[in-house]
C-alpha cells in the first residue's frame, strides 16, 4: 500500500485532485439544486469526479508503456474511445415525457463506472477504490443533505391540465396534488366560471363525478388550470399528474422552463 501511494501516479498529490473535483462539482451541483432544476447536486458531482478521474487515468495510467521515452504502445487511445462510446449508453437511459426529464443521475452513474472501469484496468486500485468510495457518499449520503438545503418557503406556479372528459378525473387530480402536500388556489375550467377556493373545486368533483354516471361515454377533453403552491420541485407534481390515465397534457403556464 505504501508504494501505491507514493509511485505510479497513486499518490496524495492524485488524491487531493480527485477531493477538489468532488468538492467544486458539489458547489456546482448544490447552486443547480438550490434552483431545483432537472440536473441537480447527485449528477453534477458524479459527472465531475468522472471527468477528473478519466484524466487522472490518462495522465498516469500509461507510464508502463514508455520503454527509453519510446512510446511502445499508446493503449490511451482506447481510453478515449471508451469515454466518447459511453455517452451513447448514457444517453439511452435519459428521456423526456411531458417537459420532465429522468435518468440523468443514471446516465452519470454509468459514466462513472465507466471511468472506475477504466482506472482498475489501468492499474490504479488506489484511486478506483477512493472513487467508489465517493460514489456511495453521493449516492446515500447527498439525499439527507439535499434535504437539508435552503428553498424557498413555498413556490407557486401555474398548471395547465388537459384530460378526458366524463372519467371523473378532477377528483383524482386533486387528491393527487393533496398527496404531493401541493396546495390548490385559482382552479380555472374552460366550461366553467372561475373557482376561487378548494372548497369550490371540490363541489366541481362531485358534481363532475354525477355527470359521468348519467354518460355512457367519453364526450371530449377538459382544459384545467390552477395554480399551485408547494415546497417540492413542480418538475415533481408535474411528472405525477403525467401517471394519470386520462391526462394528455401536463404543463405549467408562463413559467422558467425546468430544462435550463
Amino acid at each position: 500500500m505504501a508504494d501505491y501511494l507514493h509511485f505510479s501516479g497513486q499518490g496524495w498529490l492524485q488524491l487531493g485532485e480527485l477531493t477538489l473535483a468532488f468538492l467544486l462539482s458539489a458547489i456546482v451541483g448544490a447552486e443547480r439544486e438550490i434552483r431545483q432544476k432537472s440536473a441537480g447536486l447527485r449528477t453534477h458531482t458524479l459527472v465531475g469526479v468522472s471527468a477528473a478521474l478519466i484524466m487522472l487515468i490518462s495522465k498516469y495510467g500509461f507510464t508502463g508503456v514508455l520503454d527509453n521515452g519510446r512510446v511502445v504502445l499508446d493503449p490511451s487511445r482506447v481510453a478515449a474511445q471508451v469515454v466518447s462510446g459511453i455517452g451513447f449508453i448514457g444517453g439511452g437511459v435519459i428521456f423526456m415525457r411531458r417537459d420532465v426529464v429522468r435518468g440523468l443521475t443514471t446516465a452519470a452513474s454509468i459514466w462513472f463506472t465507466a471511468a472506475l472501469g477504466m482506472a482498475c484496468g489501468a492499474g490504479l486500485p488506489v484511486i478506483a477504490v477512493a472513487s467508489t468510495v465517493g460514489h456511495f457518499i453521493i449516492m446515500l449520503g447527498f439525499p439527507r443533505l439535499i434535504r437539508r438545503l435552503p428553498r424557498p418557503r413555498r413556490s407557486a406556479a401555474e398548471i395547465r391540465i388537459c384530460y378526458d372528459d366524463g372519467r371523473e378525473l378532477l377528483r383524482t387530480i386533486l387528491v393527487r396534488c393533496t398527496e404531493l402536500r401541493f396546495a390548490i388556489d385559482h382552479v380555472r375550467l374552460d366550461r366553467e366560471d372561475p373557482l376561487d377556493s378548494p372548497e369550490d373545486a371540490q363541489d366541481l368533483a362531485d358534481r363532475e363525478g354525477m355527470a359521468t354516471a348519467r354518460r355512457s361515454r367519453h364526450t371530449g377533453t377538459v382544459t384545467l388550470r390552477m395554480q399551485v403552491k408547494g415546497k417540492r420541485p413542480i418538475s415533481h407534481l408535474i411528472a405525477s399528474l403525467s401517471d394519470i390515465g386520462g391526462v394528455r397534457e401536463v404543463g405549467t403556464v408562463n413559467q422558467e422552463s425546468e430544462l435550463d
